[in-house]
């Protein structure tokens, strides 16, 4: 199974919709994911995720299903703090070397009891946990069961599933499916405006895998369809 997990396109975030530039984005996007079409697509029930995928819906006939455990909004209740600045935050929108140094680096399962997470009496680990618990059962209906750190295959297939999402939310989930812990993943990677990422579930013979990244954060249909190649607005990569 190849999953696709794309960020949604460029967003107003007030009216929880596209702007003309996103709208650009989520077309050129549906017709880098038409090159070799899609046997399911999911969405987050947020409307910028949603028309994200409608684009790739209009262009290969398929339906979406809807994910609520995909949205950004419940990721962003579990994981945001209120900063010094007074202004309500990713928790981990931090000074990366917070996030990583000679303290934090080898916690692990334990990256929970960091200083820079520490320092706030909000259960993140319970945020993350809720994340992972949903995404097993998600994978489970795949034909992918999870078992400690790797997948018994219950059920192989070949399909092409593509779940349209979020930023905070998607970092987070790929730090489980990839076993890397939240800290390092969140300080490390990034996926910006209508960015695709896909792992791939090979079908061994022995009955289990482990996904392989093969893309992260690709924004390749941006520069084919000559639009700006710029990370989140404000870098230009």
């Amino acid at each position: 199974m190849l999953l696709y997990i794309l960020r949604h396109g460029d967003p107003d975030y007030e009216t929880d919709s596209l702007t003309p530039k996103g709208s650009l984005q989520a077309q050129a996007l549906a017709k880098r994911l038409a090159v070799n079409g899609l046997d399911k697509i999911y969405s987050s029930p947020l409307g910028r995720a949603k028309q994200t995928a409608q684009a790739a819906c209009d262009l290969l006939g398929i339906d979406m299903d809807i994910e609520d455990w995909t949205s950004e909004s419940l990721a962003y209740r579990d994981l945001s703090v209120i900063h010094e600045d007074g202004q309500s935050r990713w928790v981990f929108h931090q000074e990366r070397t917070a996030l990583i140094n000679d303290d934090t680096i080898s916690l692990g399962d334990d990256w929970g009891k960091a200083q820079c997470f520490r320092q706030y009496d909000i259960d993140f680990a319970g945020g993350v946990r809720r994340i992972k618990d949903a995404s097993d059962a998600f994978l489970a209906r795949h034909g992918y069961q999870r078992e400690g750190s790797i997948y018994r295959i219950t059920e192989p297939n070949d399909e092409r599933v593509a779940v349209f999402c979020h930023q905070g939310f998607g970092i987070t989930w790929l730090s489980h499916l990839l076993n890397i812990p939240p800290h390092i993943f969140w300080a490390g990677f990034d996926m910006t405006h209508s960015a695709i990422t896909i792992l791939h579930f090979e079908n061994y013979a022995d009955g289990f895998t482990v996904p392989m990244c093969l893309t992260l954060s690709d924004t390749s249909h941006i520069y084919g369809d000559g639009l700006p190649l710029e990370y989140n607005n404000w870098l230009k990569i």
